[in-house]
């Protein structure tokens, strides 16, 4: 059996490898991507806690986060293709300048 303590490094590192394409990319896209990843680490962790306390309790939480994430993902997605139509880019500081 694989200790909770390995699920929860993988979960620190795939949330570091989130964080730093949301700090460093200037995509909209690859923003999206990354705050999925921190999400899915997030959920790694909650079911690595419930899984070592016999809980349902974590893999129930995780089932909501993944539901506001499938909708986040749809409207994101949405204002990112209605902006792409008028600018015709992705780039995060060009869109900045839809402000007033």
């Amino acid at each position: 059996m694989v200790p909770t303590s390995y699920y929860i490094l993988l979960s620190t590192l795939l949330f570091m490898l989130g964080v730093l394409g949301v700090l460093v990319r200037r995509n909209a896209l690859v923003i999206f991507m990354s705050v999925e990843l921190m999400l899915n680490a997030a959920n790694l962790a909650l079911v690595a806690f419930a899984r070592e306390r016999l809980s349902v309790d974590g893999q129930v939480l995780v089932f909501f986060v993944i539901t506001v994430a499938a909708a986040e993902v749809a409207v994101g997605l949405a204002l990112l293709v209605t902006i792409f139509k008028s600018k015709r880019t992705a780039d995060v500081d060009e869109v900045s300048s839809l402000k007033g």
